[in-house]
């Protein structure tokens, strides 16, 4: 069911079900997509679990503020996040993370240790050997100053050429995956000040990385119960980035599939399975 709430005077859309008194999963999402990512993940878990997906400020039916009125970084969406599980009064839950759901997840984690029952990290990196073909093209253009290549291979990432190609790069069954999923990304990424918003937390994602060791030392500490799921293929994070969480996890469960960035447009299947048996 989509839902809105107000969240420091922002409308943030959310896609909620199952019933609350079982355990919940909080679901984040990466670029350039939205809770309609986990669509399937939803309806698969919906009889056992209480699933909560929010879009982020910017994305999906989430409200758009322009970038005077709304700071895009990291850090203060993952703050508005914070507010939103606050608002909803959700204080222990499994949190599953892809993409740029990663350093927003990982922030809320490593501040609030004691509500995460578990994690489930879907090719959402936090190693610097995770790095893939498109993460060092991205930080090869940043090393030689190359603003031009930079804003240039940024602008095909949000077009719907290089959305397509982030959902059907390494995927192994390209005919499961729905084009309603790249059509709806590439939709909302043509949604006026939506260039300025995105472009904005593009070039903030550099910071993310000097919180890597914090974040690690939260896994050493903490140890929490945590799946990983990893399409193998993946342009953005490699294979290594996934199987870099055994190194501060004792315990972390790794299965590794022949897909992309977006693995679980063809996997939704399996990964629910391997979630109930993770959560059971």
């Amino acid at each position: 069911m989509s839902k809105k709430i107000k969240i420091n005077g922002i409308e943030i859309s959310y896609r909620e079900a199952g019933e609350q008194n079982k355990e919940t999963i909080l679901l984040l999402h990466g670029f350039p997509s939205s809770s309609h990512m986990y669509r399937d993940i939803i309806k698969l878990l919906s009889d056992h679990y209480h699933l909560i997906a929010p879009d982020y400020p910017g994305f999906g039916l989430s409200e758009t503020p322009s970038i005077d009125k709304f700071e895009y970084t990291f850090e203060n969406i993952s703050e508005t996040i914070e507010k939103f599980i606050d608002t909803l009064k959700i204080s222990s839950f499994y949190l599953m993370m892809q993409d740029y759901g990663g350093p927003i997840g990982f922030r809320i984690a490593s501040k609030r240790p004691q509500y995460i029952k578990g994690l489930i990290i879907q090719n959402a990196n936090m190693y610097m050997e995770g790095m893939g073909e498109w993460a060092k093209k991205i930080g090869g253009y940043q090393k030689a100053n190359d603003l031009e290549g930079l804003n240039n291979f940024k602008n095909y990432l949000m077009s719907l050429e290089g959305i397509k190609e982030q959902y059907l790069s390494g995927s192994k069954h390209p005919e499961k995956i729905d084009p309603i999923s790249y059509t709806t990304d590439a939709k909302f990424m043509e949604k006026i000040g939506i260039n300025e918003v995105q472009t904005a937390l593009f070039y903030n994602y550099g910071t993310n990385f000097p919180k890597y060791p914090e974040w690690q030392n939260y896994l050493k500490e903490h140890q929490p119960k945590t799946l990983v799921v990893w399409g193998e293929n993946d342009k953005f994070f490699s294979k290594h980035g996934g199987a870099a969480y055994s190194k501060d996890l004792d315990t972390a469960t790794i299965h590794f599939f022949e897909g992309g960035h977006f693995m679980l447009e063809e996997y939704s299947d399996e990964v629910a399975e391997l979630i109930k048996e993770f959560i059971k």
